[in-house]
């Protein structure tokens, strides 16, 4: 990678074409693995900090055929209408030969890809845990200091990626499919449990079966301990007073017919003023923030515990031992640890 200087106010106060360059700038630096170029993010992403967090940050997850890059598009282009700048960072599966991104989201958005008031960064998962791009949190910081005051994460929408962005956003939104709720044994408890908003996207195919997922999605959320609630039994869909806890709901949709959005919209407004009121959305911020800090510890260590020089030279043995059955894994694994112990 080229090195790439990047100025705090082109990022912040720049116009937008400059501004424009560098976000892209920045990203690909966080993106590098060279040590200096981490040094140097570091520092940035530090002075970005008092910039941040002034967006909502909202998680869309869903199988592959459902219509997130629809739907998202259409959701941009309307929230840009009312005012709003957009930052849209879609988790593209890696190509194995490559590592590059397959499914290219940004030739997905043609309109929005364009917008001056929006920017789309596509980003190879690369294999991470969830199909989530590793640095995908702090680019999210990146384009809140640059003024977007709503930033969409966009996931592959299999394996664990729905837990991985739910772990980062402010609110998880799940989009089915009008089929969906034909067979709710497809649908994973734990990824309904993570569900904020439940969307049925393409309704408009078929009205009946989108009525029916939505009644029984429903209930399935209700099964799964969402709904049900004694305290909250008064509630008033739509007009629930400030100090209500959000309950997570089903609503249908057709982002290429445009209906559903304005409604979508108000559905998210009301969550984050419930959840801003409660106190909810700032502790699930400092939760998330503390998570990923662990997290890169983890992986911090993991990398420096493959790359010690005596760990390297004993890992082929004991990989060979442990698949042969003339050693248990769990020996090996303490010995490898003591020989990083014994020479750190």
């Amino acid at each position: 990678m080229k090195s790439a200087h990047v100025e705090l106010g082109d990022i912040v106060h720049g116009a937008a074409p400059l501004q424009r360059r560098a976000i892209a700038k920045t990203i690909t630096l966080l993106e590098s693995t060279r040590d200096d170029h981490r040094a140097r993010a570091d520092a940035l992403l530090t002075s970005l900090l008092p910039y941040t967090g002034n967006s909502f940050r909202l998680g869309i997850s869903g199988v592959p055929g459902v219509g997130k890059s629809t739907f998202i598009e259409t959701l941009g282009l309307y929230l840009i209408d009312r005012g709003h700048r957009v930052a849209v960072l879609t988790i593209d599966p890696s190509s194995t030969v490559s590592g590059g991104s397959i499914l290219g989201d940004k030739t997905r958005m043609e309109k929005l890809s364009v917008h001056e008031r929006a920017y789309i960064r596509p980003s190879p998962s690369s294999g991470t845990l969830g199909g989530v791009a590793e640095k995908t949190r702090e680019a999210m910081l990146v384009c809140e200091a640059a003024g977007y005051d709503i930033v969409i994460v966009e996931t592959v929408g299999v394996g664990q990626s729905e837990t991985a962005v739910s772990g980062m956003t402010d609110m998880f939104v799940l989009l089915q499919l009008p089929n969906a709720g034909d067979d709710l044994q497809a649908i994973k408890k734990g990824v309904m449990e993570l569900a904020d908003l439940v969307v049925i996207n393409k309704a408009d195919i078929d009205p009946d079966a989108a009525t029916r997922a939505q009644a029984q999605i429903t209930s399935a959320l209700r099964l799964f301990g969402h709904h049900g609630n004694p305290a909250h039994a008064h509630a008033v869909h739509g007009a629930e007073a400030v100090h209500h806890q959000w309950q997570p709901r089903v609503m249908q949709s057709s982002a290429l017919q445009g209906t559903g959005v304005d409604a979508f919209w108000e559905a998210v407004k009301l969550f984050k003023t419930l959840q801003t009121a409660n106190g909810k959305l700032g502790a699930r911020r400092e939760k998330q923030a503390l998570a990923w800090m662990w997290e890169r510890i983890d992986a911090g260590l993991k990398h420096a515990f493959r790359h010690h020089p005596k760990v390297r030279e004993l890992l082929p043995q004991a990989l060979a031992q442990v698949a042969a059955g003339t050693l248990p894994a769990s020996t090996a694994a303490r010995n490898l640890l003591s020989a990083q112990a014994g020479q750190a």
